[in-house]
C-alpha cells in the first residue's frame, strides 16, 4: 500500500512538514457548501470547517463521507405554513465519479459501493470522497442505504454506519492508499475497526492507527445495539463473534455493544470537543475500563467561510460606527428573507434576537416562551422594542421537536415582531448570524458537548446570550463579551433558566442596546476580537495534529 494518494486525487499544495502524517477523516456528515446537502447540523458544520482549515494549513488529510441521495431533508411548509419534511433527490454535476466500484458484505449479501470525488479547488477543502450504494448492481434495499442521512430504521442506520466504516476503509485499499491515522469523527464508522483487524491481524496494529472524537456528553446518548443484531448485519466485517468480544472487551454473556465504548477501547487516543466536555467524558467513561486517554480539542469554525468582509474590516480598524452601520445593512438583508417567508416587516433599528440550530428537546428552543404572560409583556414592550427569530431543523421523525417548532410558529401569529423560518441550512445560517444582534442559546447544562453556532455569530458582530455550557465556558465573560446566566439548580432547572434569561434580557441587554449604544458596540468589538483566534478552526485543525494524531 502506498503512503501517497494517487495523483488524480492529490492535494493541490505541498504538504506542510508540521502536518506530514497522513490522516483519513471519517464523518457521517460534512457541511461544505450550500450546494452540497451532505449534513444535518452541528456535526457536519464542524467537519466541514475542519476540511477547509486542513486545506488552508496544507495538512496531509483527506475526508471520507457518504453521498446522501436525499440529503437530510428539505424543510418546507404545509398549506397552513407549519413545517413538514420533504425528501427530494439531490444532483451534483460537480462531483467526479472515481470509477472505483467494489463490494462490501451487508447482512451476508454483497453490496456494490461507488465513490465520488470532490475536487479541493471547488470549495477550498482537502481531497474528499463520498460513497454511495445507489449504483448499478444493487437491489432496491441496498440502493436505499445511502438515501437518507440518519435513516429512522435501526437496521438501515447500522448499514449506513457500515458503508462509512467498512466501505470507507475498503475504499482506501481499493485506491492503494494507506493513511497513518484513521480518524473517526463520532462512532458511526467504528465498523472500520473490525475491517482493519481482519486485515492487520493484531489489536495493537489497529489501535496505533485509530483515533476517535466523541461528541456525546451523556452515556445514554451513545449508540448501543444487541451484538447479535449487529452480527446478523455483518457489522464485524467477517471477524468471528468470539474475537469481537475479545478485542472489544465484551464479556461472553454480555449482549450490548456500545459503539463509543468500542471506539474508546480500540483507539490509541480520543478527544472530547470542549474543555467541559472533556471533564464530563473522562468522568463518564472512567468506570468502563481499558479505554484510551481522552483529551479535548475545542470545536471551532472556519472563520473565512462565515465572517462578513465589511464587518471584519471594521473590526480590524476598531471602527464602531462601521460595525453599527454594516450590521444594520445585514439586518436589512436578513429581513428580506423574513418578509418573503412570513410576510412581516422587521426594523433594522430594533434589537433582534435569534435562536437558530438543530431543534432538539435538550436545546429548549421554546424556553423563553414558557411563561407566556411574561414573554407577552417583553415582546410588546414599546420602550425597549425587541424582535425574535427562530429557525432550525428537527430530526424528521422527531414528532416532539416538530410539534415544538410548529407551536412556536403558531405563537408567532400573535406578534408582528416574531418570526419562525424554515430552510435552515448553511446559507440561512449565515444570514441569521450576520443579521442578528443577540445569538440565543438555551441548552440544558451540561448536555451541549460544544456547540459552534455562537462562534460564527460572534465573528459577525452578534453577542452570545447563553446558559453556561459547551464552548461558552471557554469564551464568555458575562457583561464583557457576552451574556451568561448562572447554572440553575436541577430541581427547578427550566424555570430558573427561563427566569434568569428573561431577567438579563429585560434588565441588562435591552437597556444596554438602547441607552448606551456606544458601550454596546464596544462589547461587540471585544467579542469579535476574542472569538476570532482560538475559535477559528485553523487552531483546531493544528491542535488535532499536536494532541490527537501524535
Amino acid at each position: 500500500m502506498a503512503k501517497k494518494l494517487p495523483s488524480a486525487y492529490a492535494h493541490p499544495y505541498a504538504i506542510d512538514p508540521r502536518f506530514k502524517k497522513s490522516v483519513a477523516y471519517f464523518s457521517m456528515e460534512f457541511a461544505i457548501d450550500q450546494a452540497l446537502k451532505t449534513y444535518s447540523g452541528g456535526l457536519g458544520f464542524l467537519a466541514g470547517s475542519h476540511m477547509k482549515s486542513a486545506h488552508d494549513l496544507r495538512q496531509n488529510l483527506i475526508g471520507i463521507g457518504i453521498l446522501w441521495k436525499h440529503g437530510y431533508y428539505d424543510q418546507v411548509r404545509a398549506t397552513d405554513n407549519s413545517m413538514v419534511p420533504q425528501f427530494r433527490e439531490k444532483m451534483y454535476s460537480f462531483l467526479k465519479d472515481t470509477g472505483v466500484r467494489f463490494q462490501i458484505t451487508i447482512a451476508y449479501q454483497p453490496v456494490w459501493v461507488a465513490a465520488y470525488f470532490l475536487d479541493p479547488k471547488l470549495f477550498g477543502t482537502v481531497p474528499m470522497f463520498f460513497l454511495t450504494t445507489d449504483t448499478d448492481g444493487n437491489e432496491p434495499w441496498a440502493r436505499q442505504i445511502s438515501y437518507h442521512l440518519y435513516d429512522s430504521d435501526a437496521a438501515v442506520k447500522v448499514m449506513q454506519c457500515m458503508l462509512l466504516g467498512i466501505g470507507g476503509a475498503k475504499f482506501l485499499d481499493e485506491i492503494g492508499y494507506e493513511p497513518d491515522v484513521y480518524h473517526l469523527n463520532e462512532a458511526h464508522a467504528v465498523s472500520s475497526v473490525y475491517y482493519l483487524y481482519k486485515k492487520l491481524g493484531k489489536r495493537e496494529s489497529v489501535k496505533k492507527r485509530l483515533v476517535f472524537t466523541t461528541h456525546t456528553p451523556e452515556e445514554a446518548g451513545n449508540e448501543k445495539h444487541d451484538i447479535h443484531f449487529l452480527e446478523s448485519l455483518s457489522f464485524f466485517a467477517g471477524v468471528p463473534l468470539h474475537s469481537v468480544r475479545k478485542i472489544t472487551g465484551i464479556g461472553p454473556h454480555d449482549t450490548v455493544f456500545s459503539h463509543s465504548l468500542a471506539a474508546l477501547r480500540l483507539s490509541h487516543q480520543a478527544n472530547a470537543v470542549s474543555k467541559l466536555h472533556g471533564e464530563v467524558s473522562r468522568r463518564m467513561w472512567s468506570v468502563a475500563g481499558d479505554i484510551c486517554e481522552i483529551t479535548h480539542v475545542t470545536n471551532s469554525q472556519h472563520k473565512a467561510s462565515w465572517v462578513d468582509a465589511e464587518l471584519e474590516k471594521a473590526r480590524i480598524k476598531s471602527d464602531l460606527d462601521g460595525l453599527e452601520n454594516r450590521k444594520k445593512e445585514l439586518k436589512r438583508e436578513l429581513f428580506k428573507t423574513v418578509a418573503d417567508q412570513v410576510g412581516k416587516l422587521f426594523d433594522p433599528n430594533i434589537l433582534t434576537v435569534v435562536w437558530a440550530r438543530r431543534f432538539a428537546a435538550y436545546k429548549r428552543p421554546e424556553l423563553l416562551t414558557r411563561d407566556r404572560e411574561r414573554f407577552d409583556r417583553l415582546i410588546r414592550n414599546k420602550d425597549f422594542p425587541i424582535q425574535f427569530i427562530w429557525a432550525g431543523k428537527p430530526y424528521p421523525k422527531d414528532e416532539g421537536a416538530i410539534y415544538t417548532f410548529n407551536q412556536l410558529f403558531y405563537l408567532s401569529h400573535l406578534y408582528p415582531n416574531m418570526a419562525v423560518l424554515t430552510g435552515y441550512e448553511l446559507a440561512l445560517s449565515k444570514e441569521l448570524k450576520q443579521g442578528s444582534d443577540v445569538w440565543l442559546n438555551t441548552p440544558i447544562v451540561p448536555r451541549e458537548a460544544s456547540g459552534t453556532s455562537g462562534m460564527t455569530a460572534a465573528m459577525n458582530a452578534s453577542l452570545n446570550f447563553s446558559t453556561y455550557d459547551g464552548w461558552v465556558c471557554e469564551f464568555s465573560r458575562h457583561g464583557e463579551n457576552s451574556f451568561i446566566v448562572p447554572v440553575a439548580s436541577e430541581s427547578a432547572r427550566d424555570w430558573e433558566d427561563m427566569s434568569n434569561m428573561l431577567d438579563v434580557l429585560e434588565n441588562e441587554i435591552l437597556p444596554l442596546y438602547y441607552e448606551r449604544p456606544n458601550d454596546w458596540q464596544e462589547m461587540v468589538l471585544r467579542s469579535m476580537n476574542e472569538v476570532g483566534g482560538f475559535f477559528n478552526s485553523d487552531r483546531m485543525a493544528a491542535e488535532y495534529y499536536e494532541k490527537v494524531y501524535k
